[in-house]
């Protein structure tokens, strides 16, 4: 299977996009085949890479948490500016962008996936100690995915800044803040297996919200990064119609 890692965009002549963001570490393949499920339905969609990705490690770690809401921001901004409709989907740190853009702008619906709303306490005490003595640590075993061949052929840093770690903790209180701001449809998956993200996550947002209209998806074969993982078809597909349903 050809791995693409590159940003994207799905161009269809269409009054609706998607803005699909990857996670921390990650490229914009991981959230590539909802991507492509949503151009079949008639929806452009665009996968950019989020500052820091697709430079190196070090940069990484010196990229904060308001450069990727940023970024996101922009290209949100840059859908809004040539389509009446306009979706976030956002896999992990993406997820956490996806919330944060609905808490400020308009965003007709969203997909959030394996989104990491609360690490554990002893994570949130270690992390800014832990990154000035031992700054990057090694993915052992790879990405989060169950699937051994997916995880196998995954694109990514095989690293993990904690720098940018302590920058998504910071994320995470911003955006678990405002999550009752967030009123758009709201599709909240999560692998049954997720390491790296509490599967009880998809549960507190899904309470958190004020979105009248709200579904969470357990995915039972996958863990963290799940639209590459072994429910990724079924999550693409539900992901697509959740979000054309009013088209």
């Amino acid at each position: 299977m050809t791995v693409d890692a590159s940003p994207f965009d799905l161009a269809v002549d269409s009054r609706a996009a998607a803005l699909c963001l990857h996670g921390l570490t990650g490229t914009p393949y991981e959230v590539r085949p909802i991507a492509e499920a949503l151009a079949v339905r008639g929806v452009r969609a665009i996968g950019p890479s989020l500052p820091g990705h697709d430079t190196s490690l070090r940069a990484l770690a010196a990229t904060t948490c308001e450069q990727w809401l940023e970024s996101a921001r922009a290209h949100h901004l840059a859908l809004r500016a040539r389509h009446e409709v306009v979706f976030a989907v956002g896999v992990s740190m993406g997820g956490l962008l996806s919330l944060a853009l609905a808490t400020e702008e308009q965003v007709d619906a969203l997909v959030v996936i394996g989104t990491p709303l609360r690490f554990a306490r002893r994570v949130r005490w270690l992390v800014p100690w832990l990154k000035r003595v031992r700054p990057f640590l090694e993915k052992r075993g790879g990405s989060d995915i169950r699937d051994d061949e997916a995880r196998a052929r995954h694109p990514g840093y095989s690293e993990m800044p904690l720098a940018s770690v302590h920058e998504l903790l910071r994320l995470q209180r911003r955006v678990e803040s405002g999550l009752e701001r967030v009123t758009a449809p709201i599709l909240i998956a999560h692998g049954a297996h997720d390491r790296t993200a509490h599967p009880g996550d998809a549960q507190l947002i899904h309470r958190l919200v004020s979105s009248p209209c709200k579904k969470t998806l357990i995915l039972e074969d996958s863990a963290h990064v799940c639209p590459v993982d072994c429910d990724g078809p079924a999550l693409a597909t539900a992901a697509a119609e959740f979000l054309t349903r009013g088209m």
